[in-house]
């Protein structure tokens, strides 16, 4: 329920206590569909995002800036003129639903004193941002509506703004027991979907949570219940929800904010969640958590689907070079027949289909049959086997170069993919792109403007039960910045024979327990992640060298101990992450 009416109910009283008197300073329309108003108020500078994005449309204070563009669009252009130097008179929501209403007081172009209403709609992909007079004139929207969208209601300037139709619903801030009973009454069927049809502003997951608060079951049926008693313990619940806290973020298990609640939830069973003081407070983190991951996932997806496509290509050279080497087989057979046909040239003729000669290279120089071209003499015949002969040849050093070169690319390709897994940060991966631009594997993002130069990604941190650092590198930059400056009685770990992290423990003198806690982490973020017994090895940093020209994070070791662990991400949650 990120945005419910019952969310929006807690932002807006938040937004209001925080923003009233406040003074807008600033508009900036980052994208076409979200605004952000610097406001300042009781002596502090607050963001106020306002969007009516279809995924993730809300209101809430924010400390995350964003840029908006160099042109600003016209209606980013005309709030500014409208807003900037007002003040903030109230904010509020709308009848408990999705509608909340700022107004702005300001001057207007005759020097008098002017109301104007920002008000944004809170609904899915007919979300929208609309400023409008006291009056009720729309003088302009984020999106306009006409009657090729919608016949029912017009979002245009000039024409006069009409609420969205309210369903017939409750104000849940004016409800009463009596009206209450006898919509519930109306709607019929189960409790839960008749709560939802009732009050305004009511999802079904805050629908649910009623009905766990009042202590009845959200599948019983109307027909069973005391509606009246129902009614009046409902009135109770919802009176004293703004009481109720604090802010809830409920995560997955890999920790990506998946809900946001006002208030814990009874109706769920114990999940990962982290409180919040403030609305606002959990909303910005939901939502930009929530957006961080979505974009690296998309950036993340475009790459790994060029390396897929990269890898596929090395794997299908490497497998036409084979083919290329087995035909190279035949080449000793073609030097043998040029050799036994020269040798035997005193007694074939023009014309012979096949030359009957004895095989001296066999130990009883059995008698064979070697193929002849019927339109060559036995001398040129001869020629014609050597040159096959020369031709098998070429061909399998240049099939045996070329493997070779495959190989190496498909294992520096495989580390990539290897990498990108465990991308976590934008950083990181602007460092894995940047290397696969230098490999010539994707094209240069062509911009005019010179990038400003970003300090280099840090590795994994984390803490052994001993209490000493164990480090681990995300990707191949990484991976040579931690190995080549570890000090040189450092323990080294790296999965054997395939593409994993370098980790590296800081201490001299390693317990047993840090070290196996090290090999754990370098078997779970290698390829070989989903194995069993991993090799592991492990040494000091005084006998890993980097040949000259090798890719980044390619290193060659000696004086190696092997572990074999296998993975466990159970255990690996284990270990205290210091820095992720």
């Amino acid at each position: 329920m990120p945005m419910d009416g019952v969310m929006l109910g807690f932002a807006a009283r938040q937004l209001d206590n925080t923003l009233r008197d406040g003074r807008v300073d600033r508009v900036i329309q980052p994208e076409k569909d979200e605004i952000h108003l610097l406001i300042r108020a009781q002596g502090a500078n607050h963001r106020l995002v306002l969007s009516a994005s279809a995924n993730s449309a809300r209101a809430h204070l924010s400390q995350h800036a964003k840029t908006g563009p160099m042109e600003p669009p016209m209606f980013c252009m005309l709030l500014r003129k409208y807003l900037c130097g007002g003040r903030i008179e109230s904010i509020r929501q709308i009848s408990g639903d999705r509608i909340l209403e700022i107004d702005v007081s300001n001057l207007n172009e005759l020097g008098d004193p002017a109301t104007r209403i920002l008000t944004v709609e809170i609904m899915g992909r007919h979300s929208n941002i609309i400023l409008r007079t006291s009056d009720g004139r729309i003088i302009d929207a984020a999106r306009h509506v006409g009657v090729d969208i919608s016949r029912v209601r017009q979002v245009q300037p000039g024409l006069p703004y009409d609420y969205p139709p309210s369903q017939g619903k409750l104000n849940p801030d004016t409800l009463r027991a009596e009206e209450l009973s006898e919509k519930l009454q109306a709607s019929g069927g189960k409790l839960e979907k008749a709560i939802g049809a009732s009050i305004a502003g009511f999802s079904p997951q805050a629908a649910r949570e009623a009905c766990a608060r009042i202590g009845i079951d959200p599948g019983t049926l109307l027909a069973e219940l005391d509606l009246q008693a129902v009614a009046q313990r409902l009135c109770a619940y919802v009176s004293s929800m703004p009481s109720l806290g604090p802010c809830v973020v409920i995560c997955g298990e890999d920790g990506i904010p998946s809900d946001i609640y006002p208030f814990p939830q009874h109706h769920l069973s114990c999940a990962q969640s982290k409180p919040f003081d403030d609305p606002s407070a959990a909303l910005d983190e939901f939502f930009y958590e929530r957006d961080r991951h979505e974009r690296m996932h998309q950036r993340a997806g475009n790459l790994a689907h060029t390396l897929r496509n990269h890898i596929e290509r090395c794997e299908k050279k490497i497998a036409l070079q084979d083919e290329a080497l087995a035909g190279a087989s035949r080449m000793e057979e073609y030097k043998r027949n040029g050799e036994l046909i020269q040798a035997n040239l005193y007694r074939l003729k023009k014309g012979e289909k096949v030359a009957h000669v004895e095989n001296y290279y066999s130990d009883d120089c059995a008698p064979m049959d070697i193929p002849m071209d019927v339109s060559l003499s036995p001398a040129q015949n001869a020629q014609r086997y050597f040159k096959l002969y020369q031709k098998a040849r070429g061909a399998q050093i240049l099939a045996a170069d070329q493997k070779q070169k495959a190989e190496q690319e498909l294992a520096y390709l495989e580390q990539m993919e290897d990498d990108l897994r465990k991308c976590t940060d934008a950083k990181g991966l602007a460092e894995l792109r940047d290397m696969l631009v230098s490999s010539g594997h994707i094209r240069p993002l062509s911009s005019r403007i010179k990038p400003r130069k970003e300090a280099p990604s840090q590795p994994m941190k984390f803490l052994s039960c001993d209490g000493i650092e164990i480090e681990v590198g995300k990707n191949a930059m990484q991976n040579d910045r931690l190995t080549m400056g570890a000090k040189g009685d450092e323990m080294w770990l790296h999965a054997q024979k395939m593409p994993g992290s370098h980790v590296l423990i800081h201490a001299f003198d390693v317990p047993e327990t840090t070290l196996m806690e090290a090999a754990m982490l370098a078997a779970y973020y290698s390829k070989g992640c989903r194995s069993a017994q991993v090799p592991i090895d492990a040494t000091l940093r005084r006998y890993i060298k980097k040949p000259g020209g090798s890719p980044a994070g390619f290193v060659i070791y000696t004086h190696q101990q092997t572990l074999y662990i296998t993975p466990s991400e159970a255990e690996v949650r284990k270990i205290k992450l210091i820095r992720e």
